[in-house]
């Protein structure tokens, strides 16, 4: 039977209060429960039981099993800094939080799902990589801060879903999410009046819209599966030719220098970029999808180029008018 009480970590995030509108709009859903330090906007506030604590709160435990849930989406995975959450908070926040979390639900007696945020980034972005990563490509440890924190979080994962068999835990890892709300340095780059270019390099890369990260997330909890799911917009297009679709110019920067320009980037007026966003700015990466289509039954609404375009379109727009 569908999840009825579903609680939100991450609830003021764009992934935690989008979920949320989704399922305050789904008949089948009861009761939408948020967690977060920060507040989401009062549409969402008002409608949700909002609890206003950090997930690495000693009374985690209590607060969690007096709200009685069968169903907990952890969108609280913060890759790069925002409001609220400074780069150095950011190792706590993912991996102490997400432990304390697991610790504080593993003997919810009413849980049943549990579904994860995960990203696609665990599995980096290396020169020798299949055109196409499968889920039991994420094995040995990961080369940067960013992916061995997504290697603890999914070991802490895969802890709970050994403990408790009545309990369905997805892990969904997600390719870089693009559109015109969400705010973060991907989107940022994308965005902006000049993009910087590994010169010589031209990666394939895929993405995942917006919308179809918020409609996965609805889809996961409703009809989960055991185990780690990849999730992206079909296809994969070169980086240079992503680019141009978005109407923006590039800039040739031999690689030695990429991490210097990339340092420079507040200066430039471009997004600061993570070693994770420069791997995969020289790489690329692909992932395979069969298992979100076939056993997640979820199918993007855009694949990888009309999901560019879509972005595309509405920057012009806004540009316009």
């Amino acid at each position: 039977m569908p999840a009825c009480r579903i609680l939100i970590t991450g609830v003021a995030n764009f992934w935690g209060t989008g979920l949320a509108r989704a399922l305050l709009a789904d008949p089948d859903v009861e009761r939408v429960v948020g967690i977060d330090t920060r507040t989401p906007p009062d549409d969402v506030a008002g409608a949700i039981t909002l609890i206003e604590a950090d997930l690495r709160t000693p009374e985690l435990r209590t607060l969690i099993r007096a709200s009685a849930v069968d169903a907990i989406v952890h969108c609280d995975i913060p890759q790069f800094p925002e409001p609220g959450r400074a780069a150095r908070q950011l190792h706590d926040v993912t991996v102490v939080g997400t432990l304390q979390l697991l610790a504080a639900a593993g003997d919810l007696p009413t849980l049943r799902t549990l579904v994860v945020r995960g990203s696609a980034a665990i599995y980096g972005s290396e020169p020798a990589a299949p055109a196409f990563l499968s889920e039991e490509m994420a094995l040995r440890p990961g080369a940067t801060r960013f992916q061995r924190d997504l290697g603890e979080i999914e070991s802490l994962v895969d802890g709970i879903a050994r403990r408790r068999r009545d309990v369905t835990c997805t892990m969904l890892r997600l390719q870089p999410v693009i559109g015109v709300t969400l705010d973060n340095p991907v989107t940022r780059l994308l965005r902006a009046p000049v993009v910087p270019v590994m010169m010589g390099f031209d990666p394939r890369v895929q993405v995942l819209h917006e919308d179809d990260s918020i409609a996965v997330l609805q889809r996961a909890v409703h009809d989960p599966v055991a185990g780690t799911v990849n999730v992206a917009g079909p296809g994969t297009i070169s980086l240079n030719a992503a680019i141009r679709r978005m109407g923006r110019p590039v800039v040739p920067v031999p690689h030695p220098l990429f991490g210097t320009v990339a340092g420079a980037a507040r200066r430039l007026g471009l997004p600061p970029m993570s070693e994770d966003t420069i791997r995969y700015l020289r790489y690329g990466r692909g992932v395979a999808t069969d298992r979100m289509t076939n056993e997640l039954g979820f199918t993007p609404r855009y694949d990888t180029r009309a999901a560019i375009d879509a972005v595309a379109a509405e920057l012009r727009k806004a540009a316009v008018g």
